[in-house]
């Protein structure tokens, strides 16, 4: 499948983690190997620059370490997806299921969004949609920004699993850079 910027070689595959029958996809050797890290970084960047983004959105917590970088890079501001509990102020939070189990996400009431806003939610991987798809509801509807103004943007896509087609029906564009 797709790979034009050369990343795959940095990206192992691990069977049955964190459980049985799962394949993850490990981007330790991608983030440990700078000038492929650099690579990705700037490419990330590239796209969230075409889409004219003026905020980026992350989902905790590998997306946090492509997130950082674009935002820094493109001088936008940074807005936390977390796990339940990790915020400190008052959140707004959406329950969605995994590949593997079910769980919650959560945004500061206090975060600073309006419905013109560009917003480039950044995770490492697209599964099943389901987190992409939670943080981009977490924003349209508790912030009023429009689907078409936001994009899902990862590193790896699983395209196997469904998760880019499911985002697309959703009405979300996504865009990531190697599938599988």
């Amino acid at each position: 499948m797709s790979d034009k910027f050369g990343l795959k070689k940095f990206i192992r595959k691990v069977d049955d983690f964190p459980i049985e029958g799962i394949v993850f996809r490990d981007i330790t050797s991608l983030i440990e190997t700078p000038k492929a890290f650099v690579n990705t970084c700037e490419q990330l960047a590239k796209i969230t620059k075409s889409f004219d983004a003026n905020a980026i959105a992350s989902i905790e917590s590998r997306g946090f370490i492509f997130a950082g970088s674009i935002a820094k890079d493109l001088c936008l501001p940074f807005i936390l997806a977390r796990k339940p509990g990790k915020l400190p102020n008052a959140t707004f939070t959406k329950d969605f299921d995994l590949e593997y189990g079910s769980t919650s996400i959560e945004i500061q009431k206090n975060t600073t969004l309006n419905k013109t806003d560009r917003i480039v939610i950044v995770d490492d991987l697209v599964a099943t949609g389901g987190t992409a798809i939670a943080c981009a509801e977490l924003i349209t509807e508790n912030f009023d920004v429009t689907k078409e103004n936001i994009l899902i943007l990862a590193v790896i896509n699983l395209a196997n699993l469904g998760g880019s087609n499911l985002i697309k029906k959703q009405g979300y564009e996504v865009e990531t850079l190697v599938s599988y």
